[in-house]
């Protein structure tokens, strides 16, 4: 640290300068550039040795008796050792912790921050809605500097074996959202949150005690007669699910489909990452009786709409989750089954009654590869011998359709 010496400046010298720098002794300098003009304090960091210039604030807001007095105030610090960047920031920290965000204030301004980020628009609802039945009402008025490890369990414990799926997800959410608390410096230490080395020691595995609940599927055996009964419906949710069915697609890809994914002539629906589960783009081979389908619905396109593939009764909109399920009940005669559910028929089909390799119906499936030695050697997407099964697979729907199904197996 440099010795103090009497004070140079007077108040018409640093109002008259125009560029470069003039020091008033006991570290304090006023710097003036580019039109900007303000107060540094210049001096050598106790703990690491390196020289550092720590800014005090713009002339025309600080006068030169206040400037003064913050660079005494460096000084003292530096006697006692201490970096005077280092002790602001602990203070702003300090402050920022002091201001009382609420979990509340910090969750609603990460779901704020995140959504533009998210593929699924429904995440947004999803993470409010969860947060505001099971999280608020015990914790949300709490500041976030103060959420432990017991208010994290007494949100989790209640349902943790009941409903251990939501469980485990709103865990991961409140390890976000403390994450981020902790970047925006509301919180510091470890986050009471995570699962790996803390939860984990207190919570039993997810896996050990989630209750694994398929979607209710269409036996293989019936698909032809449900599908037929879709058949003879002129709606075009009904023609949706025939076409999720035959491709073996999720709900969102089918209704979000717009006309431009598809090549009548190859036969092709590419799906864009953006709607895939697994962000990644899906080449779907359509059997004959796919593209049939789409012949059914081309003359609804809408060239100055959305173009969609399979549109809603309002135009520009896609058809809702809602309908498709409607139309699928009133086929199946039953509401114990699930569109998604179409997805788990036609892996048993091809399981059960055929030679396909597991690799090949996963692929048709878009399942992420989990193993990543198997990941490594699968360089395609077995296209053509998607494109074989997925052919079988219409003529298994069509002869079930007709009652030959127990005859083929």
């Amino acid at each position: 640290m440099s010795r103090v010496a009497p004070h140079r400046l007077t108040v018409r010298q640093v109002g008259a300068l125009k560029d470069g720098a003039l020091a008033d002794g006991g570290n304090l300098w006023v710097v003036a550039k580019g039109g900007s003009k303000v107060w540094t304090f210049r001096y050598t960091s106790p703990t690491t040795g390196k020289r550092r210039e720590m800014g005090l604030g713009p002339v025309q807001d600080v006068s030169l008796a206040q400037a003064r007095r913050l660079a005494a105030d460096g000084r003292h610090l530096l006697m006692d050792g201490i970096d005077p960047i280092v002790q602001r920031d602990r203070d702003l920290a300090e402050r920022k912790k002091e201001s009382g965000v609420t979990l509340q204030t910090a969750a609603t301004r990460y779901i704020e921050e995140q959504t533009p980020g998210w593929r699924d628009p429904r995440a947004a609802n999803i993470w409010i809605s969860s947060f505001e039945r099971l999280v608020f009402p015990l914790c949300g008025d709490k500041a976030v500097v103060g959420i432990d490890t017991d208010d994290v369990l007494a949100v989790l414990r209640p349902i943790w074996t009941t409903k251990t799926e939501t469980a485990d997800r709103l865990r991961g959410r409140l390890e976000r959202v403390l994450d981020y608390a902790r970047t925006h410096g509301w919180r510091d230490g470890d986050n009471p949150a995570r699962w790996k080395g803390h939860l984990a020691a207190i919570l039993p595995k997810p896996s050990a005690v989630a209750k694994v609940e398929h979607h209710a599927a269409v036996d293989r055996k019936d698909i032809g007669k449900v599908t037929a009964a879709l058949g003879a419906s002129q709606g075009v949710a009904a023609k949706a699910v025939r076409f999720a069915c035959l491709t073996a697609s999720r709900s969102g890809e089918v209704r979000s489909a717009v006309w431009s994914e598809i090549d009548m002539k190859a036969g092709i629906w590419i799906v864009p990452a953006h709607k895939m589960k697994a962000g990644q783009e899906h080449r779907v081979p359509m059997s004959g009786s796919a593209l049939a389908i789409l012949r059914e619905v081309e003359p609804l396109r809408d060239p100055k709409g959305a173009d969609f593939v399979f549109p809603g009764q309002k135009r520009g909109k896609t058809l809702s989750d809602v309908a498709l399920s409607k139309a699928l009940h009133l086929a199946a005669g039953t509401k114990a089954v699930t569109v998604h559910g179409l997805r788990s028929t036609f892996r048993d089909w091809a399981a059960e009654e055929t030679d396909y390799p597991r690799e090949v119906a996963e692929m048709a499936l878009a399942h992420a590869i989990g193993d990543k030695v198997e990941a490594a050697y699968r360089r395609g997407d077995l296209f053509e011998k998607r494109r074989q099964m997925m052919e079988d697979w219409a003529r298994w729907v069509l002869a079930a359709g007709n009652g030959e199904a127990d005859r083929q197996s």
